[in-house]
C-alpha cells in the first residue's frame, strides 16, 4: 500500500511539473522608440506573435494620440470614425478576441509618415488565463467614439500580465519535487 501512494505522488508531481501555465505579455509598442513617428512600427510588430489575453502599451508624447481604426481607416489614415481613441500618453489596449486590429496616430501627417500598425491577435491553444480574462474593449456609442481602456501600465490591475514572464517549467518541478517528498514522509 505505501509503494502505491509514493507511485501515484510520483505520478501527480510529473503531471504538475508538466503542466504550465502561461502568462500574457504586455507589448511596448515601438519599445524604447514607443508610438512615435521615428519608431519603425513595421519591423517591430513583424517579430512579435499576438495572443488572446497579451495587451499593446502604447506609450507617446502630447503630439500624437492613438486610434483604432478599421482597414479602410488605417489604409487611408482615415480618423474621422475610430472605433476607439486614446490621448493621455500611457495607453494599455487588452487583445480580447483574435483577429486584425488596426492603430494610427491621430495626426494625419504621422500616420502617413508611417505611424500605424496592424496586429494580427492570434488564439493560444496552450495558455491558460484565470476566470473572465481580461475584459473587452468597449464599443464606440452612437454619439461618439468610446475611449480606449486606460489602465495602469503596471501589473496591479491585471495581475495575471506580467510583462512577458511565463511560469510553469521550474515551479512545476519544484512542485513535483514537494509532493514526493512529502509523500515519502507519509510512508515511513
Amino acid at each position: 500500500m505505501a509503494r502505491l501512494l509514493v507511485i501515484l505522488c510520483a505520478i501527480l508531481g510529473l503531471v504538475l511539473a508538466g503542466s504550465t501555465v502561461t502568462s500574457a505579455t504586455i507589448f511596448n509598442v515601438g519599445d524604447s522608440a514607443g508610438w512615435d513617428i521615428s519608431a519603425d512600427l513595421t519591423s517591430w510588430v513583424a517579430t512579435k506573435t499576438f495572443y488572446v489575453g497579451d495587451a499593446l502599451l502604447f506609450q507617446y508624447s502630447r503630439y500624437h494620440s492613438v486610434d483604432e481604426v478599421d482597414k479602410a481607416g488605417y489604409d487611408s489614415c482615415n480618423v474621422t470614425a475610430p472605433l476607439l481613441t486614446g490621448s493621455n500618453g500611457n495607453t494599455t489596449v487588452p487583445l480580447a478576441a483574435p483577429g486584425d486590429r488596426y492603430f494610427v496616430c491621430g495626426t494625419q501627417l504621422h500616420c502617413l509618415g508611417g505611424m500605424k500598425l496592424r496586429v494580427s491577435v492570434k488564439v493560444n491553444q496552450s495558455s491558460q488565463l484565470p476566470a473572465g480574462g481580461p475584459p473587452s474593449p468597449p464599443q464606440a456609442a452612437a454619439g461618439g467614439p468610446s475611449p480606449l481602456p486606460e489602465w495602469n501600465s503596471g501589473t496591479g490591475d491585471l495581475p495575471f500580465l506580467t510583462n512577458g514572464a511565463h511560469r510553469g517549467g521550474f515551479v512545476g518541478w519544484l512542485c513535483a519535487l514537494l509532493v514526493v517528498l512529502w509523500c515519502g514522509c507519509l510512508v515511513q
